[in-house]
């Protein structure tokens, strides 16, 4: 027989698929709870039933939830970063804090913090991510003297090499053009990541009021970047060809924006109907790549997908550029070999034959 859920308590199931439990009275307000098997759901439900605020547990001075709640609360470096980077650094520091929010900052040494950086050997993204949070709090704390020593100083990171998402070929953009027709929102996001160059964060909140005379202008949400992208008369012709109920150019099919996850998972299978097997970031490779060989530059590439790193667009413009010059340097070899080979004639235009003269008769 299945338990049943104090009075006013409701549960519901996100689009995440998870149950996540609220106390509501009537057609009051909704305050989530949580959940019943959890310690804190019986004190929660009676501050929710009385309307007494529940009392927040006091931090002890100098842990580690101390630090962090004072670096996310008070560092300019924190306030800095863009959503993405605040809400991954928050997951990291969530699952770090589950058993050490009462340690005190002198037990993390360096050796605690390599440690930590080893323990994620199999995943080296995670642990190049994990170290980039602790590098980022305990770097602010030590120039805000809460701390003698930055304990993640000459940590060594897991080195690895990987390319990433593997980038689209332009057989897998005919294949997806072949599989969605024009007028979907499907067809649309593929074609706005690939001319456009945006990021899937950016697809998400492009609208026709980003756009004024043919060019789209936006600040990215990854970087903060602006970028002002020239939209070519196809791609115009497309977003008006697509309907949709409000303004933002790409739909679900209800008629709603995307957040950025729904609409990851959306576009892959998108992919998988057209026999993609690559995602929404490899296409914006292949954006890059056609751009870099098609003469762009470096600062061009910066403004055109809104990157601040120069490292990152020189990825794309230094192998195009060792091609180029590799040809161009081939074929100065060869004619150089073949200078050498070829035999030099003895007469002819430009060359002076010496021969005695003969005497004349006398």
């Amino acid at each position: 027989m299945k338990r049943k859920l104090p009075l006013y308590v409701h549960k519901q199931k996100t689009r995440h698929d998870k149950w996540v439990f609220y106390f509501r009275m009537g057609k009051g307000k909704r305050i989530r709870l949580p959940s019943p098997n959890e310690s804190g759901f019986m004190e929660a439900y009676r501050a929710a039933l009385t309307g007494e605020p529940v009392e927040a547990p006091k931090v002890a001075a100098g842990t580690l939830q101390w630090l962090w709640d004072k670096y996310t609360n008070e560092s300019a470096r924190w306030a800095g970063y863009s959503a993405a980077t605040k809400k991954q650094h928050t997951l990291i520091m969530a699952k770090v804090l589950e058993g050490n929010s009462k340690k005190a900052l002198s037990s993390f040494t360096q050796d605690v913090i390599q440690a930590g950086v080893d323990r994620r050997h199999e995943t080296p993204a995670q642990a190049g991510n994990f170290l980039k949070a602790m590098r980022g709090m305990f770097s602010w704390a030590k120039r805000m003297r809460l701390v003698e020593v930055d304990p993640t100083v000459n940590v060594e990171r897991i080195s690895y090499k990987s390319d990433g998402f593997p980038a689209w070929e332009l057989e897998d953009v005919i294949a997806f053009r072949a599989r969605h027709s024009i007028g979907s929102h499907e067809r649309l996001a593929m074609e706005l990541m690939l001319l456009a160059g945006l990021r899937r964060s950016d697809v998400v909140k492009a609208g026709r009021q980003h756009i004024s005379d043919g060019v789209l202008t936006m600040d990215t949400a990854k970087t903060g970047a602006r970028v002002s992208v020239a939209l070519s008369d196809s791609l115009l012709s497309l977003i008006e060809q697509t309907p949709r109920k409000g303004l933002h150019l790409i739909e679900s099919k209800i008629g709603r924006p995307f957040v950025k996850e729904a609409f990851g998972n959306w576009f892959r299978t998108a992919c998988n109907e057209a026999g993609v097997d690559k995602s929404a970031h490899g296409l914006r490779k292949l954006s890059a790549t056609l751009a870099a060989e098609g003469g762009a530059a470096t600062h061009h590439l910066l403004a055109q997908y809104g990157w601040t790193n120069l490292a990152t667009a020189e990825i794309y413009t230094k192998n195009i550029n060792r091609k180029k010059l590799g040809i161009e340097t081939s074929r100065i070899v060869a004619d150089q070999i073949e200078n050498i080979s070829a035999p030099h004639p003895k007469t002819g235009e430009g060359i002076i034959e010496n021969k005695p003269m003969k005497s004349k008769p006398k």
